[in-house]
């Protein structure tokens, strides 16, 4: 008993370095990115476009777009990878407590199926901001708005942080799965489940998405604050306090933005 204690304590240990390695590459990849893709295109109204939306020259469509998942999947690593830890922790544990010696494979899987739903959601953004900024490149009068505008989704985002449908999400990230009702030690219940984490992780961060595509994707700063925003909800108790301290400086974030472009 106790060697089976101590070899699973020493794959745990594995497996939280392993998670370290991939966040500490994932992190310097996005700030080189970022770095390397700095500036924009002035706008009117004041903003800058992010260069996300854009192709280098001589670059074609279907190469930016590959350009843009590589970095969207980097940089969705650096910022889920904490809270992700959290998630897997406890399906590693209930791997553990069943009896399951695959811990490494089917955490490994689990991992590849929740991330798999985030390069769906990059796969989703990246033709509509492609297509926005084409709209506010040709309409300058359009492009003129896109402040206020900034400021009413970020207040829409913040608003949804109180709702009980977040609350709803946020639930079903913490919770562990029940092994005692659908035991899942297969590969392929393992994708599936890194599949609903991925889905309830996804709608449960759909507020912070939304700052962070308003945003220009390529902010530093933004994606820091974001992630530890994401992470506090996975780890302190009570975690809807989390979400509303966060959805009110998001809300007052967007309102401030408003007042600033309606008194411009």
């Amino acid at each position: 008993m106790i060697r089976g204690s101590e070899t699973v304590l020493s794959r745990d240990h594995a497996f939280l370095w392993i998670s370290a390695l991939l966040f500490i590459a994932s992190a310097a990849g996005t700030i080189w990115w970022c770095g390397s893709m700095s500036g924009g295109m002035p706008m009117p109204g004041g903003w800058i476009m992010s260069m996300a939306w854009m192709r280098m020259p001589g670059q074609t469509w279907p190469g930016a777009a590959a350009c843009f998942l590589g970095m969207w999947v980097v940089m969705m690593l650096a910022m889920m990878m904490p809270s992700l830890v959290v998630m897997l922790t406890r399906y590693r544990r209930s791997l553990s407590l069943s009896g399951e010696n695959r811990l490494g494979g089917l955490t490994a899987l689990a991992g590849a199926g929740y991330f798999f739903v985030w390069t769906i959601f990059g796969l989703a953004a990246y033709p509509l901001g492609v297509v926005m900024a084409a709209v506010e490149m040709r309409w300058p009068a359009l492009a003129r708005s896109v402040p206020a505008a900034t400021g009413v989704v970020l207040l829409i985002a913040g608003c949804i942080q109180f709702t009980a449908w977040k609350s709803r999400q946020l639930r079903c990230c913490l919770e562990a799965p029940d092994w005692t009702k659908a035991p899942a030690k297969d590969y392929r219940n393992a994708w599936r489940h890194g599949i609903r984490l991925g889905v309830h992780c996804t709608l449960c961060c759909s507020s912070f998405m939304m700052v962070l595509l308003v945003s220009g994707v390529m902010d530093i700063g933004v994606m820091a604050i974001l992630a530890a925003a994401i992470t506090l909800e996975r780890l302190i108790p009570k975690s809807k306090f989390a979400a509303y301290a966060s959805g009110a400086v998001i809300s007052v974030a967007g309102m401030l933005i408003i007042a600033r472009a309606l008194g411009a």
